[in-house]
Parts: C-alpha cells; sequence; structure tokens
C-alpha cells in the first residue's frame, strides 16, 4: 500500500516507536504511580521524561504545564469545557477549524447563547484578512480565539503570532489547535502570546494512538470540567486546580506515552527541519505532477505558507470515487470527503462537490510514491 493519509494518522511509524510500544507492553503496562512497586515508579519515569521531552520540544519553560490526554479531541474539550461561558461571551474561530473544536463550540453556543464568528480569510488565496479582521474585534471585542495552526484540508500555514497579537489588545484568551503542526513547525512558547496549545500524538509527533494533551502557557486557569481518580489525595472529592495532576484523571495510557517518548527521542535525532524540508520537497514535486494533469486544486496562493497537505477535485468524479479507485485499483490510500472540517468547505466551495480528495504527506514517503498516484490519476 502507498499510504498518503498522514494528517489523519502518521504510518508506517519508526522502528524506535514499535520497539517501545512492545516493550512497555511486556513489561511495564501497570498503573502509573498507583502503586508501591518499582514497575509503578518506573512508570511514572517514563511520563515525567515525556513530559520533559515535550517542553524541550516546544520550548516551554514548565514540564509541568503539559496534560496529557487520550486524544487532541479530548484536550480541546476539556479547554473549551474548562473556560468560563455566559450569553455575552464573544468567540472567533478560524475557518480552518477541526470538529474537534467546531462541535464542542456549538454546544456552548446552544447552551449560553454566545456570540459565535469566523475570522476573515480568503476563499481564493486563503489569506487573512488583517484589517477586516481588526473592524471585527473593534465592533465585537473578542473573549475567546481558536486558531487552527495548520488546516488539514489545505495545508495553510496560519499567521498565529499576527492574530494572537490583535487579539491580545482586548484581553481575550487564545486557543491553538497543532494537531497538524507540532512535531512539524518550530515553536517558541517562552516568545509565543497564545495561552493554550493542543498536540497530537499520531501525527507529526509519529507516536501511537491514544495519546495527545494540551500545554498551558499563561496564567489563565481552567476550571475543572470533568473528575476521576488521579491516584493521590484519594479521599478529597474535590479534582483541585494544580497542574498536571487535577486535569489528569483515570489511569494514565502508558503505553502510548511511552510511545510518544520513543517518538520524541526519535525527533530530536532526526530534525524538524531535516523532516519539514523533505516533505516541503516531496510536495513541489506532488503539486508539480497534480498541475499536469485535469484537475481542481485548492492551494493557498503565493504568499501563504504551505505544509504537507493538499487538496483537489477531479471533474465529473465525486471525491469518494476517486478514493474507491485509487484504492481498489492501485492500492494507494488517500481521503475523501470533508475530513471532519465543516466552515473550510464554504471558504473554497467543496460543498457541492461532495468535499475533496486529500493528500497528506509524511516523512517516510518517497518521490516514486508520489510519481505512483500521479500515474493513477492520469489514467482515470
Amino acid at each position: 500500500m502507498i499510504y498518503l493519509d498522514n494528517a489523519a494518522t502518521t504510518f508506517p511509524k519508526p522502528e524506535d516507536v514499535y520497539s517501545m510500544v512492545d516493550h512497555i507492553q511486556r513489561n511495564l503496562a501497570v498503573n502509573v504511580g498507583r502503586g508501591s512497586y518499582q514497575a509503578a515508579n518506573d512508570a511514572m519515569k517514563i511520563v515525567d521524561e515525556t513530559r520533559f521531552l515535550m517542553a524541550e520540544l516546544l520550548n516551554a519553560t514548565n514540564p509541568n504545564n503539559i496534560i496529557f490526554a487520550p486524544s487532541a479531541t479530548i484536550a480541546a474539550n476539556q479547554i473549551i469545557m474548562g473556560l468560563e461561558w455566559d450569553e455575552y461571551k464573544v468567540v472567533y474561530v478560524s475557518p480552518f477549524e477541526h470538529n474537534a473544536i467546531a462541535r464542542p463550540l456549538e454546544i456552548i453556543k446552544q447552551r449560553y447563547n454566545i456570540t459565535l464568528l469566523q475570522l476573515p480569510f480568503d476563499g481564493v488565496t486563503q489569506k487573512l484578512d488583517f484589517e477586516q479582521m481588526e473592524q471585527d474585534f473593534a465592533l465585537n471585542p473578542p473573549d475567546y480565539v481558536f486558531i487552527n495552526h495548520i488546516s488539514n484540508v489545505t495545508g495553510a500555514v496560519l499567521p498565529v503570532d499576527i492574530i494572537t497579537s490583535s487579539s491580545k489588545v482586548y484581553d481575550a484568551t487564545v486557543i491553538v489547535d497543532g494537531s497538524q503542526s507540532v512535531g512539524l513547525l518550530e515553536y517558541n512558547l517562552q516568545k509565543s502570546k497564545f495561552d493554550y496549545l493542543i498536540f497530537a500524538g499520531h501525527k507529526n509527533l509519529y507516536a501511537s494512538w491514544g495519546i495527545g494533551g494540551f500545554i498551558k502557557n499563561s496564567p489563565h486557569r481552567l476550571i475543572n470540567a470533568f473528575a476521576g481518580g488521579t491516584g493521590s489525595d484519594s479521599l478529597n472529592l474535590s479534582m483541585g486546580d494544580s497542574y498536571p495532576s487535577s486535569f489528569e484523571f483515570g489511569s494514565p495510557n502508558i503505553i502510548a506515552i511511552a510511545s510518544l517518548n520513543a517518538s520524541l527521542k526519535w525527533l530530536k535525532e532526526i530534525g524538524i527541519d531535516t523532516i519539514a524540508k523533505k516533505k516541503k520537497h516531496l510536495m513541489n514535486h506532488l503539486i508539480e505532477g497534480l498541475k499536469s494533469l485535469p484537475v481542481v486544486l485548492y492551494t493557498p496562493a503565493d504568499g501563504v505558507e504551505h505544509t504537507s497537505v493538499i487538496s483537489f477535485t477531479v471533474p465529473d468524479y465525486e471525491p469518494s470515487e476517486v478514493g474507491a479507485i485509487l484504492s481498489g485499483d492501485f492500492d494507494i490510500a488517500v481521503r475523501t470527503g470533508f475530513h471532519c472540517a465543516p466552515f473550510i468547505h464554504e471558504l473554497i466551495d467543496t460543498k457541492s462537490t461532495r468535499g475533496t480528495v486529500r493528500v497528506s504527506l509524511g516523512y517516510f514517503n518517497t518521490e516514486n510514491d508520489i510519481d505512483c498516484l500521479i500515474e493513477s490519476l492520469r489514467s482515470l
């Protein structure tokens, strides 16, 4: 199989990840820190080290501000449900948001009747209209701003720092969804002004399923919206508000966390800049090939940063038909449809086409993979 669905989850994983998962499953699959025995303590050391490695990757000052969750979606829900809400709140989202953000906010909208607005982006260029954003903020000052750092549909990289700076004029809380960017883009949280960063282990961090989370990057405090056992202070029914323990409830997934431990060490050895350069080279090769075909590309215009995700449609074919042909006839895996991103298809006008065909590249892809895809599409 030629796998080109890395925006959903990177595959394959580094061998170090497979080895670590097997080792932990066989030797340390115990409740982390919840037993007075060596295996539990050893498992806890892996969790602590992984937190440190994440802080190092992101240039964060305090590893304890890194919260592990079963997924980025659950992390997003923890943040959204942990914010203070009333009918006067004004919330801005980018038109690139994933349903991990959009659907919890829809629940909040129905519950509290908040004002939910979109940041202004051009549908053709996918570029932020900065002047319009400034006018919108002045007319309806933001309380919360949600920014998807990289679109999982078009690969557009959003200007997070610019949006954050304008938001902070109004003392807004800014939440960045880094599910597609953490592990691919360089971060320096000591300089960044946004408040929370969400990450997904199974995407560009190359870890297994079952590990995601968020990083608190400001003094802003969340309400604890979820509760459960933490392994300590068990007679106290209050979860408290200390980081990280009060926001990590239930038995930690030591197997998934250990996979992240191994993948972070692998990323450090390879270098995320090396990965980014390889993926950029492959994407340029892919775009060149797609431009030779009668397809409609939904790439950002020049001047808008773009990464290793691209969408297109093929005239006279629905995206699902293209995906079925690529899979059935050529054993090529791509993603088709709306990609769990409800707003972007209004922006780029692909609702009537039933979404797009999405190709997303990973570190383990090759030029040959892309050539096979192009030749397969040429045969349609």
